[in-house]
């Protein structure tokens, strides 16, 4: 891969920066420590992964949604007589579609809109609402894992503080006892020399003392230590997960804003809603069998039209007609379509960004730490197998 290549020309480069002093850690990693070092290139490349993944998953709608446009194009681009044919048959069509309606006598559930916007995408809405129930669902898990992420890394730097707290408590202790030795020498050493005493068990319970508490505060104090890089650790740790949680959430929230847009809903209940009263609606209209008969022709009629213009979806235009008849209609359906294009395009910008960013910050690591090459080089190998 081209990346061996660039991690390999940053090392060579660097190589003459052998015997200057670089930093330790970088972003709170301690790259000193092997399972940390790891840890953080293992991040990265899953950061990479994951972002190339989804990049792959939008091409394919990103795709089709040009191909919608490419029809838009081909529609605009036909001859005056092949457009007054189709007119003409969307003109039939949607006389008939208003003839239709006339037989209803009640109120109807939802609304022409509502109801052709599901019936031209009826095949996938059953799959969008689970897509949505699903990505709903998920957004909940997710902010709950972030709030107790946030919270464990609270904790943490609690244990973290304490710790520092009490490292400087016991150095103070030290610095304590060493006083009261030197104040308690001197004292007898006043009571040996001006007083003619025998001191020599003063001495030898004052030096047993400092040297059991002194070795009580060392004892503890190397165990503030411990727990101080332990919390640290577990910080780093917390930090690594929050920052994929997060991820996953943007990615979801805009998978989310994606499929509302696509079905112009707020949110799973209502088009679910939608989708229950559609199926209803539809059973209804089914009775008027004698009108539907002859807007069943002219539909057929025009996807027909459609199909022999290079249209690549003419099933996709036959409950649109009113772009045929309306210039303005066709405007919004163009303007539509570069919007949800352009909602896939950031998408994919985004991920093809985060790839990038963590590309950039493997490279970057290699500038400032090139004695890992052999490592980082293995850890690639190991995501490319």
């Amino acid at each position: 891969m081209n990346i061996f290549k660039r991690i390999a020309l940053l090392f060579s480069k660097n190589n003459k920066n052998e015997g200057e002093e670089s930093l330790s850690t970088r972003k709170g990693v301690n790259f000193s420590d092997p399972s940390a070092r790891s840890a953080y290139f293992m991040d990265c490349l899953d950061q990479m992964e994951e972002s190339s993944k989804e990049v792959e998953l939008l091409a394919g709608e990103y795709q089709l949604v040009t191909d919608y446009l490419t029809d838009v194009d081909e529609i605009d681009a036909l001859p005056a007589g092949k457009k007054s044919e189709l007119e003409s048959c969307a003109k039939q069509f949607a006389a008939y579609s208003s003839e239709i309606q006339k037989y209803r006598e009640r109120k109807s559930r939802m609304s022409d809109i509502e109801y052709y916007t599901l019936k031209k995408r009826e095949p996938e809405v059953e799959e969008g609402i689970a897509k949505i129930r699903e990505a709903e669902k998920y957004a909940v898990a997710v902010k709950r894992d972030l709030r107790r992420l946030d919270g464990e890394r609270q904790a943490r730097l609690f244990i973290k503080n304490e710790s520092r707290k009490n490292m400087s408590n016991y150095k103070g202790m030290v610095v304590i006892f060493i006083g009261a030795y030197v104040l308690c020498m001197l004292l007898l050493l006043f009571f040996q020399f001006a007083l003619d005493l025998n001191v020599f068990i003063g001495y030898f319970l004052a030096t047993a003392l400092v040297a059991i508490a002194a070795a009580v505060t060392a004892i503890k104090y190397m165990d503030a230590t411990k727990e101080l890089k332990h919390a640290q650790a577990e910080i780093n740790k917390l930090i690594a997960l929050q920052n994929t949680v997060k991820i996953r959430y943007v990615n979801n929230r805009k998978l989310l804003e994606f499929l509302y847009l696509k079905y112009h809903v707020e949110n799973g209940d209502k088009l679910e809603k939608l989708w229950k009263a559609y199926q209803l609606e539809k059973e209804e209209r089914r009775q008027f069998t004698e009108a539907q008969a002859q807007s069943e022709y002219f539909q057929k009629h025009l996807i027909e039209l459609l199909s022999n213009v290079r249209v690549r979806y003419p099933d996709r235009w036959v409950y649109q007609t009113g772009a045929f008849l309306d210039p303005r209609e066709m405007v919004e359906i163009r303007h539509e379509l570069i919007i949800r294009r352009q909602r896939v395009r950031e998408q994919i910008d985004y991920n093809k960004k985060l790839a990038e960013d963590a590309k950039s910050e493997i490279e970057e690591v290699a500038k400032v730490y090139p004695e890992y090459a052999g490592e980082i080089i293995e850890l690639l190998n190991s995501k490319d197998a």
